[in-house]
């Protein structure tokens, strides 16, 4: 039942991002005064519909995609070219196309289909779509950094009594004092600079004392209210890796991992806080990075998920999901040790991620998607522009999107399949993102 309820909030957040996708098409395809007929929200058997104008509304039994249906989406054959032969199956395909995109435009109607938009016009119809989804994933961002969670801060949660040792043995009294206990460091202790740098994350204190190193560098502190400046000299250690129980973590062999670097001996003290909106361009610049290098790379992530599923190969933390692996998630995080304020928060970092993804998706430049009407806008606009430069008139007419149609077909078969092959992993061999 729980996944059920976490694959449930996945599909409506899904649905509400389609849909305001959906919306980023229609709303500058009425306002430039093309004809939709039509606004759906999923696939299959219409469940519900209303006519509003000259638009039907409705939601279809299958809420995984949607669409808007623009009159005109296809131009007729260009004058004077061969009617193509029907005999085969693509053939019939373009053949078919046109004649549905010709047979929807109303008498009179000629100058409302989208084929006769301006260059300009067509790329504000088809990028509408995806910006819309790059603003619902900063929304949904914003909103995850505005929630207050446990984040590791520049307090001191504890401070060290000795320099550990690599098989993390206990404190005696045969062992180092560790720097920060020499410096009469603290817990509660927050840290305002480190070796004269101003620190304003956990992140920032690390970073320091590892540029530092083994160096004497002052550090100032705030204790009490007033500010205390102290000098510390880290020291070289080789520690055990710990887990997040503090355990030593071991590896195949039964032996227990170590690591080697400047150790000052503190530890962060976890604080709920939300994250400063400054950090939000950075971050949604590293979330874009991050999705168009799954995105280049989605063939090779679709190998490694059917490898995992078919074989013994272990499924990566990192492998491309379907509803079904992203609503575990979902039941995994809520089924944890957190908070609603964490829970909240992850859910909407997920949200966010996935509204990225469509943005990225969509833009590939090869139909169905928009990226493909994109690269049809542009191409159409190019020859026009070098036919003003040569001084051709007539210009030349709408670029012939029909004859993509088979890509289109190749495209869908292609994404459908890698979907069901998704669905399958993520129920033989799901994600676990706590292990």
């Amino acid at each position: 039942m729980s996944i059920v309820i976490g694959v449930l909030v996945i599909v409506v957040g899904i649905a509400v991002s389609i849909g305001l996708h959906e919306v980023g098409h229609m709303v500058p395809a009425k306002r430039f005064g093309v004809r939709v007929s039509q606004y759906m929200i999923g696939f299959g058997p219409t469940l519900w519909s209303r006519t509003k104008g000259e638009t039907e509304y409705g939601v279809k039994a299958f809420p995984l995609g949607g669409y808007v249906r623009m009159v005109g989406m296809m131009p007729p054959a260009p004058e004077g070219a061969t009617a193509p032969r029907r005999t085969g199956f693509f053939s019939q395909v373009i053949a078919d196309a046109r004649d549905q995109s010709v047979e929807e435009i109303r008498p009179g109607e000629e100058s409302r289909a989208f084929y006769n938009l301006s260059t300009p016009k067509k790329l504000t119809v088809m990028l509408g779509g995806p910006v819309m989804n790059l603003l619902l994933a900063v929304v949904f961002m914003a909103g995850a950094f505005a929630i207050p969670v446990y984040q590791a801060s520049t307090t001191l949660g504890t401070v060290s009594a000795c320099v550990p040792t690599a098989t993390g043995a206990a404190c005696d009294a045969a062992t180092a004092p560790s720097p920060a206990a020499l410096a009469g460091l603290k817990a509660g202790d927050r840290i305002v600079s480190y070796d004269g740098v101003a620190v304003k994350s956990w992140n920032d204190v690390l970073t320091q004392i590892s540029a530092a190193g083994t160096r004497t560098v002052p550090v100032v502190v705030e204790r009490d209210g007033r500010q205390l400046t102290v000098s510390v000299t880290p020291v070289e250690a080789t520690r055990a890796v710990l887990d997040a129980d503090g355990a030593p973590v071991k590896d195949a062999d039964g032996a227990v991992q170590t690591t080697t670097g400047a150790f000052l001996g503190v530890s962060s003290l976890a604080q709920r806080a939300s994250q400063p909106m400054s950090e939000l361009p950075a971050v949604v610049g590293e979330v874009f990075t991050g999705t168009a290098s799954m995105v280049a790379t989605f063939p090779y992530r679709i190998y490694q998920a059917a490898e995992a599923t078919f074989t013994d190969t272990p499924r990566s933390a990192d492998s491309a999901m379907s509803v079904v692996g992203m609503g575990r998630v979902v039941v995994e995080v809520v089924g944890a040790d957190a908070g609603v304020p964490e829970r909240v928060s992850f859910v909407l970092g997920l949200l966010a991620s996935l509204n990225m993804a469509l943005f990225v998706f969509n833009l590939i430049p090869l139909l169905p998607l928009d990226g493909g009407h994109v690269v049809n806008a542009l191409y159409e606009g190019a020859k026009r522009q070098v036919a003003r430069f040569r001084g051709v008139h007539p210009l030349p007419g709408p670029a012939d999107v029909a004859r993509m149609m088979p890509v289109a077909y190749v495209m869908f078969v292609v994404l459908l399949g890698s979907g069901v092959l998704l669905m399958v992993a993520d129920v033989v061999d799901p994600v676990r993102i706590f292990g």
